[in-house]
Parts: structure tokens; sequence; C-alpha cells
């Protein structure tokens, strides 16, 4: 699912598995005041070219992903991925090289 308000960009060869979100935006709060009439809180989100992003991965709000990266299946990204590197877990974190395959 991509829910966008603002942009969301993906480069070219993409690999995006099945039951992923990517969003650019979330919602505000503010003690007292109903959530449902806050504005949105938004930024570009972008995936970038040759990207493999695993199954149930959810990219959130302002969220750059590098060219050749990969991010690991059940992960939410909640900070830029660099180019060629490799993530995973909740919230998402760089692999070392040792626990690459």
């Amino acid at each position: 699912m991509i829910d966008a308000s603002l942009c969301v960009s993906i480069g070219a060869d993409v690999m995006i598995g099945p039951s992923c979100y990517i969003t650019d935006h979330d919602h505000s709060t503010q003690p007292g005041e109903p959530l449902s009439l806050l504005p949105l809180v938004e930024a570009p989100t972008s995936i970038g070219d040759n990207v493999w992003v695993g199954a149930n991965v959810t990219i959130l709000r302002g969220v750059r992903i590098g060219r050749d990266a990969v991010v690991g299946a059940g992960s939410v990204v909640t900070r830029d991925v660099g180019e060629g590197e490799r993530f995973a877990g909740v919230p998402a974190r760089r692999l070392s090289s040792s626990q690459v395959r």
C-alpha cells in the first residue's frame, strides 16, 4: 500500500514484497485535542533505484532509501537507509557485514 499526501517516489528496478506500507505523512498530536481535527505532518519519502524491500515492511514519512539498498522483511524503517546498506528490524537498523548473507 502506498499512502501519499505529499510525495512518495520510487526509482527504477525496485522490488517491493507483499503487504508493504509506504507513507509520506502521519498525524500530529496535541493533548486535549481531537486527533481527527489535527493536521497531517508530511515529508517526502523516496526509494532509490535497484532497491529490494522485503515482505511486510513499513516505510515511514520522510525516509530516503538509497540505491542498491536492501530492507529485510518485517522491518519498520524510521530513518534513512544509505546507498548499498542492508537494514532490518523494528525499528530497522543497519546490519553489520557479519549479519549480511
